[in-house]
């Protein structure tokens, strides 16, 4: 396995995301934290660790999530790939159970499970109303085209199924989404756990929020610039008919 970790600003929290890692029951990992050039003292939190699993990657300069994601996807070593975020707790059989699931799924698999949120403080604060809806693969891919419903920091994915796609740099306000809608269109599907396997830490800076503007208009773009993409490559289907009617009623409703 080979967990990908950007991180940016985290220092905080980023111990604890770390050894969520390390302590995990399954032990067979490499951990890639790409350190995205933060200006607080991440860097020296993530040197403050031994561990021969630990392989760090420093960039000169921000470079965005999506582009350290995909330095992290083509240094992998591993068979399977399991995203991580450097503010976030992976519950300590997350990768064991994930493993079980995905060794009997289609090569075409994204496993992802749900999540309970925490505040800056570690207390539970309830869970995403979307993600505890949609599990189902059917579920999931009918709510994909409106809105999304993965939760990123829980996937767990085959390095040769993710490398296929990657991250799209222009989709910087929502580059997972982006991916899932890629994704969906060419007939992967996501199996998710109902079990909670990552807490996801909300926090009141944090770049999640900061890129929340007028939400329907984000959703919009990510989709139109999804769209325009697929229809370069000569792909028009069902899923993308769909895709863009929610596009047009979140213009209405932006």
């Amino acid at each position: 396995i080979s967990v990908i970790m950007p991180v940016y600003n985290t220092a905080p929290f980023l111990k604890e995301a770390i050894e969520s890692i390390l302590n995990q029951t399954e032990g067979d990992f490499e951990l890639i934290i790409i350190n995205d050039a933060s200006t607080d003292n991440s860097g020296d939190v993530i040197n403050s660790i031994s561990d021969s699993r630990i392989r760090v990657i420093n960039n000169e300069k921000n470079l965005g999530l999506a582009v350290s994601l995909n330095k992290g996807i083509r240094s992998a070593t591993g068979k399977y790939i399991a995203r991580m975020d450097g503010d976030d707790i992976s519950i300590v059989n997350r990768f064991e159970e994930q493993l079980k699931t995905i060794k009997t799924a289609d090569r075409k698999t994204v496993v992802c499970s749900t999540r309970l949120l925490i505040d800056e403080n570690g207390n539970k604060i309830g869970k995403w109303k979307d993600d505890s809806k949609y599990c189902s693969p059917t579920e999931i891919r009918k709510q994909l085209p409106n809105n999304n419903c993965i939760v990123h920091p829980s996937i767990f994915v085959r390095k040769e199924l993710l490398a296929e796609f990657f991250y799209d740099p222009e989709q910087q306000e929502s580059e997972d989404y982006d991916l899932w809608l890629r994704m969906a269109s060419d007939d992967v599907q996501f199996l998710k756990t109902s079990q909670p396997l990552v807490l996801h830490r909300i926090r009141k800076h944090s770049f999640t929020r900061q890129r929340q503007h007028n939400i329907f208009f984000k959703l919009f773009r990510v989709k139109i610039v999804f769209m325009f993409h697929e229809i370069i490559k000569g792909r028009i289907n069902a899923f993308m008919l769909k895709t863009f009617a929610f596009a047009v009623l979140d213009t209405l409703k932006g």
